[in-house]
């Protein structure tokens, strides 16, 4: 049974920064991609970033473009949500994906991913 475990959530002041990891774990995945998706109060879920099986591609939705960077650690089966300059927009839960047939362009589709962590919620406010 794959197992995404999201953390690195919190509460965080605008203009200010957080960090997500997801650890991938009980697996025999090979070369999946992984991405963050976010649901805010209300809404649908939404893509935020992916990284394809190889690290070397990322993908960002125009809302975070220059602020979020996406990473990953393959040998530690690990990937990273760098945050910055956080706006109380980005007000969500957090939830991590992973999946061996995502690719580009559809890597940016939930349908894409069968494997999903349980979420960590961002909250940015004064």
């Amino acid at each position: 049974q794959v197992q995404l475990v999201e953390s690195g959530g919190g509460l965080e002041q605008p203009g200010g920064s957080l960090r997500l990891s997801c650890v991938v774990s009980r697996h025999t995945l090979t070369n999946y991609a992984m991405a963050w998706f976010r649901q805010a109060p209300g809404k649908d879920r939404e893509f935020v970033a992916a990284v394809s099986w190889s690290g070397i591609n990322t993908y960002y939705a125009d809302s975070v473009k220059g602020r979020f960077t996406m990473s990953r650690d393959k040998a530690k089966n690990t990937a990273y949500l760098q945050m910055n300059s956080l706006k109380s927009e980005d007000t969500a839960i957090y939830y991590c994906a992973a999946d061996e047939g995502a690719r580009n362009p559809a890597i940016r589709q939930a349908y894409e991913y069968r494997y999903w962590g349980q979420g960590t919620q961002v909250t940015v406010s004064s």
